[in-house]
């Protein structure tokens, strides 16, 4: 049994028992949290909502806050002696999925 998940502007398949990382959520560690179900596949077939399915949420724990690697952003520009050097670390939430229903 599987359901896909919207957060954070973006689709994720989840099964019950597995760790996700998402866009930053805004709620401290340890919380439950719940997700709408795009669409849901159970022995009976697959369901799709419009947009959402109606009656089914996807619970889950926050595990941990925190930001990703840092990746470095390098522009350039030939022949102008224009250059401009950044770095950007993308915060995310790690979710673990405790039940689909």
């Amino acid at each position: 049994m599987y359901a896909v998940i919207e957060t954070g502007g973006k689709q994720y398949k989840v099964s019950e028992g597995d760790v996700i990382f998402v866009e930053k959520l805004g709620i401290e560690e340890n919380a439950k949290v719940e997700f709408d179900v795009v669409a849901i596949s159970d022995e009976s077939g697959l369901k799709t909502g419009t947009p959402y399915v109606d009656g089914c949420k996807v619970s889950g724990t926050v595990l941990k806050n925190a930001k990703s690697k840092k990746i470095v952003v390098f522009k350039y520009k030939s022949k102008k002696n224009e250059k401009k050097k950044q770095g950007h670390r993308q915060p995310y939430s790690k979710v673990q999925i405790d039940k689909i229903g």
